[in-house]
């Protein structure tokens, strides 16, 4: 068996290092995630639990114009994907945008972000495994949620501690779940419209107009829903750190950039267009939030009795994001380590090729998340959860600026990646303006100004300390940790690939 490996990322001080080292030393991962499964995490890892419920809020914001929101935020998220397809098809990296801040802005950059988003996502872990707790307390009231909320978490934690593939073969079903169910209520909702569903309530598209107008509240609304939408496409840039652990990075990833048009318009906008021209964007089961969209949608077309499979979808789009903030946590965390900027023990794996410690780490804090949750008083922990709620924008905003130096780079060295993006440096100038724009709007709306100062505050003190490593490190500390690479090796990052 052959095996090409993209870089090294072993510490000196590990003694045995090697595809055949027993127990925990190895500090390679494994490309352990076939081609079906990037394709799967690419097509719906991105779709969560915001989407069947969430959207309720944002519809009762904004109406029928609430397509306006999504539009805009997907639109956001098409051209950041972009540009981190560039940067991640001339280098797979677990890392992914992290590592290419660590070289296109500098170390306190790649240390930030990379914090940051590790942050995130393990501030994710306990509101799933929370909501997920919810749906199953609801079908057994004698078990205490808290119970479930651990038992789901324990149960994904154990599935990635054995294997990257056990991750992406979950991932697979849990998506294909997502795919099936949503195609399945765009199918009934069009039938619906044109009046030939039997027993449907609704028929029709009046109510893009009838209820006051498509955009009842003004454009202001529209823009505030844009803020709760937005934050529901955070999770599409997993396939890029997912697809440097398969046999072909590139492919994946110019797969999942170049479709990521058509899953925003028909996840997203289509199943939304089948709400709103259904059902009144005033009604009071969506103004009240005492029902998911997706379940008033189905009761206004006379199927209702399928809120159990709903919930069971549900349940599933939870499981599966989840699945990814615990395998997400990890890989970042193990990305930063290899670059001397977390625990060395977390850029170590196993002999499947798994970073354990890692793992253990992030699922940690997730485990302390959730049982914060029932002791914490409410209002503290809604500050943990705030702390977090501009981090998705501060991420596209470091990719943004990354790519417009790293384009350059590539430019120069006459690297072609598989996936560039369209009109540079105008568009990424464009893209740059536009987060921009949506930090101070979060600024103005009262709503979200408490999210916005909070995760300023936060990334304030991560960047303080990663400014403070940086001054510490010596020139010879930069090349040894790969910081002058050229573009297209990857940077603290290894994994064992093995053709198939």
């Amino acid at each position: 068996m052959s095996e090409a490996t993209s870089s090294t990322a072993t510490h000196p001080t590990d003694g045995r290092t090697g595809p055949g080292s027993p127990g925990v030393a190895d500090t390679q991962l494994q490309a352990g995630l076939k081609p079906r499964h990037v394709t799967m995490i690419s097509i719906a890892g991105v779709i969560g639990a915001g989407l069947f419920v969430g959207s309720a809020k944002a519809i009762a914001t904004a109406g029928p114009a609430v397509l306006v929101a999504y539009a805009l935020a997907g639109a956001l998220v098409v051209l950041v994907m972009r540009m981190l397809g560039e940067m991640a098809t001339a280098q797979p990296d677990t890392g992914s945008f992290s590592t290419y801040a660590d070289r296109a802005l500098g170390r306190w950059a790649g240390f930030s972000i990379g914090w940051l988003y590790w942050w995130f996502w393990v501030i994710v872990i306990p509101v799933e495994a929370t909501a997920g707790a919810l749906i199953l307390g609801d079908w057994f009231p004698a078990v205490p949620q808290w119970l479930f909320a651990l038992l789901i978490t324990g149960l994904l934690v154990a599935t990635n501690l054995f294997s990257v593939g056990n991750y992406g073969e979950f991932e697979f079903w849990f998506a294909l779940v997502k795919v099936i169910a949503i195609v399945a209520f765009i199918g009934a909702g069009v039938l619906a419209v044109l009046g030939v569903l039997p027993g449907s309530h609704t028929s029709g598209v009046g109510h893009l107009w009838h209820d006051g107008g498509f955009m009842p509240n003004g454009f202001g609304a529209v823009l505030s829903a844009m803020l709760v939408t937005m934050f529901t496409f955070m999770g599409t840039e997993i396939v890029t750190i997912a697809a440097a652990e398969s046999p072909n990075p590139e492919a994946g990833i110019r797969r999942a950039v170049n479709s990521v048009i058509w899953r925003i318009s028909l996840f997203y906008l289509g199943s939304i267009f089948v709400v709103v021209a259904l059902v009144r964007w005033n009604d009071p089961a969506l103004v009240d939030q005492s029902s998911g969209s997706y379940q008033v949608a189905l009761e206004r077309m006379g199927l209702g009795g399928l809120t159990t499979v709903l919930e069971l979808v549900i349940l599933t789009a939870v499981a599966s994001c989840l699945n990814s903030a615990l395998y997400t946590a990890s890989r970042m965390a193990f990305s930063l380590s290899t670059r001397g900027e977390a625990p060395r023990a977390w850029s170590r794996v196993t002999s499947r090729g798994v970073p354990a410690f890692a793992i253990i780490a992030s699922s940690a804090v997730g485990f302390l998340g959730v049982i914060g949750n029932y002791l914490l008083p409410e209002k503290i922990f809604g500050y943990l959860l705030a702390s977090s709620g501009a981090i998705a924008l501060f991420v596209y905003l470091v990719i943004a600026l990354s790519q417009l130096r790293m384009r350059r780079t590539l430019d120069a060295e006459g690297a072609t990646p598989a996936v560039r993006m369209w009109l540079y440096p105008g568009l990424t100038y464009v893209t740059i303006a536009f987060i921009a724009a949506v930090l101070v709007l979060m600024l103005v709306r009262p709503g979200h100004r408490l999210e916005l100062g909070l995760s300023l505050a936060l990334a304030a003190v991560i960047l303080a300390i990663g400014l403070v490593r940086g001054r510490g490190r010596t020139a010879d500390d930069a090349g040894r940790d790969g910081a002058d690479r050229p573009v297209g090796e990857t940077v603290g990052t290894s994994v064992r690939r093995t053709p198939r």
